[in-house]
């Protein structure tokens, strides 16, 4: 008779093959060599006296620096909210009924997304220059109710957020139309036959099921609008952190270790900006992915064994994955 063996989870399997695991050197070599090479990054970063690392730590927390990290944290909240708002109503108006409704949107996308941001924030610099005043008044006519200096009103901070925010909204507005096509339109057919309106079916049907596509990418470009304030200089607006330290910079003639003190900065508000992205997705992903049930571990064999297994399945295995897939929401 066979010798039997029993393993760890309780089962008796006869003519039990005692296997080795393969041995994967690939792996370990290019370990080795990205940790070498890691370690010697780190070793120049420190040694290297051109970076000047005490000067660093000087000017890490000069209140010029600290008032140009608040200018930068405004610049990119205000862009992202307005630019939000106004990707959601362009990703609505691509999918309208209307051509003019969608018209209007494919060309707003097209003028932002086809020139560069800093020639975008040039023109909105010159805004005064362009259109001296602003006024209500009678289209097509002289007829004027109410004007205002332009100056008084695009200031540079004005004209630094409504630049980044216009040229943000043009690409946002594609990632939300991406985020609304996903969305099974069973789920909007579902909710007409409800009775809801199609503003409703938008509210409390699509979107939220839409936030779970939509969010890394915008996560992305929240990241990216952090760094793209650095070029607001082109209203000029000359608060930020960039100009910030650029100006130290200028008047000790040490770029390097001020340059430094930037990166640090954005590294820093860029790590907590992811950490808020992955919480996002975690919530806005209930429901959707797979998650571990049960209680996880060894357990003794149990007598009789845990139904629904077959006879080359462990009988005391409860560690289990839910493969229970998100359908829709409730109206």
């Amino acid at each position: 008779m066979a010798k039997k063996e029993a393993d760890g989870e309780g089962l008796n399997i006869p003519n039990r093959i005692n296997a080795l695991p393969v041995k994967r050197t690939g792996p370990i070599v290019a370990g080795v060599i990205v940790a070498l090479l890691a370690l010697m990054l780190i070793q120049g970063l420190i040694t290297n006296p051109r970076l000047d690392w005490p000067t660093v730590w000087k000017y890490l927390f000069n209140e010029n620096v600290l008032a140009g990290i608040w200018h930068t944290l405004q610049l990119t909240v205000i862009s992202m909210v307005v630019a939000i708002i106004l990707s959601v109503i362009l990703a609505v108006m691509r999918k309208s009924i209307n051509p003019v409704l969608r018209g209007v949107s494919w060309f707003f996308i097209w003028f932002f997304r086809g020139t560069p941001v800093y020639t975008q924030l040039v023109f909105w610099g010159l805004f005064a220059v362009l259109v001296p005043r602003i006024g209500v008044g009678i289209p097509f006519t002289s007829v004027e109710f109410w004007s205002i200096d332009s100056q008084d009103v695009i200031t540079a901070f004005n004209a630094a957020w409504i630049g980044l925010a216009l040229n943000e909204a043009a690409y946002l507005s594609e990632i939300v139309r991406a985020g609304l096509e996903a969305v099974d339109p069973g789920q909007t057919e579902a909710a007409k036959a409800l009775g809801m309106g199609r503003t409703l079916i938008m509210r409390r049907i699509v979107l939220p099921q839409a936030m779970r596509i939509i969010i890394p990418p915008t996560g992305n470009e929240t990241i990216g609008m952090l760094k793209t304030t650095s070029l607001v200089l082109a209203v000029p607006y000359t608060l930020d952190l960039q100009f910030a330290t650029n100006a130290i910079a200028n008047r000790i003639y040490k770029p390097i270790p001020l340059l430094i003190v930037a990166c640090i900065w954005y590294l820093l508000i860029t790590s907590i900006l992811m950490i808020i992205q992955s919480r996002l997705e975690a919530h806005f992903g209930k429901g959707f992915n797979a998650r571990p049930v049960g209680t996880k571990g060894k357990q003794p064999p149990y007598d009789p064994p845990y139904p629904g297994k077959s006879s080359g399945e462990p009988q005391d295995d409860v560690n289990k994955i839910n493969q229970t897939t998100f359908t829709g929401l409730n109206a």
